[in-house]
């Protein structure tokens, strides 16, 4: 499969060694030319292109930037085939990306960002440290796997989207369209807090909507003023206790 990924940070760069390393052909973009990718690329098979280069010939392309710069991803989209596949990994910070009102009184935030690219989205690995992707996946029945969310409205995207995220090392559970996706948002129980598939869907279904900006708000306070150590194992365990 042809996977185009726009953004080289800890998701969007391990990402494309995941999948790269699964046998698929990996096109890898960032905003800053293809000749700064080399630190990843090297010794690996993933090209790196530029970014006007990397959706022209995907079956899947995966969003993979700050959630306030989507709106700038659609030119790159405009020359994708008319079936590909594209997948959100975004999540709105206030803090980082400004206060954007539509989001602010409940729009889900993927459906926000399928508007600004103008295409339709499937939302995944948004709800997973990058720590988490790096180090945790492991193969498909092994005993304690974490499962991650994901939700799209097109069941033959999502089934694609799923295989993939199991090719990266780790379960999934479907929450269902992305008008729903609300309940993995940062500040969620389901977000980034390392669950298995049956304490996932539990989490799902204990997300409340109107508690999830507070949450998040308070978790990234801890965060920023030391309260909780920047390791992966800490993080996992804060957002345990202060989304629910």
């Amino acid at each position: 499969m042809n996977i185009g990924i726009i953004g080289s940070g800890n998701i969007g760069a391990e990402l494309a060694r995941k999948l790269s390393a699964a046998g698929h052909m990996v096109k890898l973009a960032n905003s800053r030319g293809p000749d700064t990718l080399k630190d990843i690329v090297d010794g690996t098979s993933i090209s790196a292109v530029a970014k006007e280069d990397v959706a022209t010939d995907a079956d899947v392309v995966i969003l993979s930037i700050p959630f306030a710069r989507n709106a700038e991803a659609a030119a790159l989209l405009a020359n994708a085939p008319a079936n590909a596949i594209f997948v959100d990994t975004s999540n709105y910070y206030p803090q980082r990306d400004g206060r954007i009102a539509e989001v602010e009184i409940g729009k889900p935030e993927t459906v926000w960002a399928s508007e600004q690219v103008s295409r339709p989205l499937i939302k995944a690995w948004n709800a997973i440290l990058s720590q988490t992707l790096i180090e945790a996946g492991t193969a498909p029945g092994t005993q304690g796997r974490i499962a991650i969310p994901f939700a799209g409205d097109d069941l033959a995207a999502k089934h694609v989207v799923a295989e993939l995220v199991s090719a990266t090392g780790f379960d999934t559970v479907d929450a269902g369209d992305l008008a729903g996706s609300w309940r993995f948002q940062p500040g969620s129980p389901a977000y980034c807090t390392e669950l298995t598939i049956q304490e996932l869907e539990a989490a799902l279904s204990n997300a409340n909507r109107d508690r999830s900006p507070s949450n998040r708000d308070a978790i990234m306070k801890a965060i920023s003023d030391g309260t909780v150590a920047m390791t992966r194992a800490a993080m996992a365990a804060n957002n345990r206790v202060m989304s629910n």
